[in-house]
């Protein structure tokens, strides 16, 4: 990898890493779907923009049932349900536990693709999950209600992902992939529109500079930036080396929320991101040639 290299990927972490910066930021105030609204509607239309600049199609009229599944998979429903998480969970929490991602896509592809798992990526599956049982029980929060259904949100977002990069391996697989990046952003604004038009805020108080900001940074640099870093990567480095970006998310994630939010940084927090990024260590296989279609 040249200099330029590492330059983005390490870019493209601290982009998805901050990503549960802004959410935390944005969720509480104008609410889980208003601020995932913003996130997809600007990052579409921003990325609409690049390609028409690069002269590619969309390929919207062809492909918008596709796009509409992948958006649903890939964007509306794990933003939604990691904005909602956001409520009751710090910025830090949040980016740990999405880092499950790779566990739950290798059970995807042995569920639904029926690829058999060898028994190294079976200990990294039962590990990651210990991670996760280390990360939550060696935690200062207080075990409400709330807090363990923002738990079980979180982890659910990473299924979600899961199954997106298998559909997107099955649906996409000869589709530029600028173009499926604006379609699965137009897809998730289209079929959030509904579910935010009816859960606005009470009151426009709640719009301050810093929650624009958020929604803006969050859609134009962690998305519609972000992927821009994600296919130069794949395509100057290809998937692999890229996917590496997966152990380096959660540590921005963490920076960010201890720098910006004051959020602590607790023994239980290192111990549980250590043990699943061992996990992921164990699932990740050089032979693996899934491409990971997702965006923090």
């Amino acid at each position: 990898m040249t200099a330029k290299d590492i330059a983005a990927l390490f870019g493209l972490a601290a982009l998805w890493g901050a990503s549960f910066l802004f959410i935390r930021i944005a969720s509480p105030e104008i609410g889980p779907f208003l601020t995932i609204q913003g996130r997809v509607t600007i990052a579409a239309a921003a990325l609409l923009i690049y390609i028409f600049i690069i002269g590619q199609s969309t390929g919207w009229g062809k492909r918008w049932k596709q796009y509409l599944i992948i958006g649903a998979l890939n964007a509306a429903i794990p933003f939604t349900l990691i904005a909602m998480a956001s409520l009751h969970l710090n910025a830090s929490m949040l980016a740990i536990i999405n880092s499950m991602t790779p566990l739950f896509t290798a059970l995807v592809v042995w569920g639904w693709m029926k690829e058999k798992l060898s028994t190294q990526k079976w200990v990294g599956i039962f590990v990651g999950i210990f991670g996760v049982i280390i990360l939550v029980g060696w935690s200062p929060v207080s075990f409400t209600t709330e807090v363990n259904i923002a738990i079980v949100l979180s982890i659910l977002s990473t299924v979600s992902y899961g199954f997106a990069g298998v559909y997107a391996k099955k649906a996409f697989d000869s589709v530029p992939p600028f173009s499926v990046a604006f379609g699965q952003q137009m897809g998730a604004t289209l079929l959030l529109i509904p579910f935010t038009l009816f859960n606005l805020p009470k009151s426009t108080s709640v719009f301050t500079p810093i929650v624009g900001l958020s929604v803006l940074s969050l859609a134009l640099f962690c998305t519609a930036i972000g992927y821009l870093l994600y296919f130069y990567l794949i395509t100057s480095v290809g998937p692999t080396k890229t996917l590496s970006v997966t152990f380096m998310i959660p540590l921005f994630g963490l920076i960010w929320g201890a720098v910006f939010l004051n959020e602590h940084i607790t023994i239980g927090m290192i111990a549980g991101l250590f043990v699943i990024l061992s996990s992921i260590f164990l699932i990740s296989d050089i032979k693996d040639k899934q491409i990971k279609k997702k965006a923090a």
